[in-house]
């Protein structure tokens, strides 16, 4: 990821419009997950920037491939590599990850609340 291009800007989460993005179907409940999302930069370098709330029982329905830089706010986070290691974000901690580096997929059973830039 480079930031270039971007001039100094604040955001107010709360009055970003959310999108709903269903999780994978488990055990007859299907978590959500709410994104509200701001695009910054030039069309050829831009990142997306999102406030993401989970809701309890969210299982993602993919394996993500991009990258990201991933701050727990709220709640508990836990992510599943492809190669089967696990790790559990609580609020205060982060992970980062490249573009194609590792496949990984998060689950919550009881919600979380992110920043996430990628």
């Amino acid at each position: 990821m480079r930031i270039a291009d971007i001039p100094f800007c604040t955001v107010e989460w709360d009055t970003v419009e959310a999108t709903e993005h269903p999780g994978e179907l488990v055990d007859g409940v299907r978590g959500m997950a709410l994104w509200r999302t701001r695009h910054f930069g030039p069309a050829d370098n831009r990142i997306r920037v999102r406030m993401v709330e989970y809701s309890a029982g969210y299982l993602a329905d993919h394996w993500c491939q991009k990258g990201h830089v991933l701050l727990c706010l709220e709640g508990r986070l836990d992510t599943e590599l492809a190669d089967g290691r696990r790790f559990t974000l609580l609020p205060g901690m982060s992970y980062q990850v490249a573009d194609a580096a590792e496949a990984h997929r998060s689950s919550t059973a009881t919600g979380a609340r992110l920043f996430i830039v990628d």
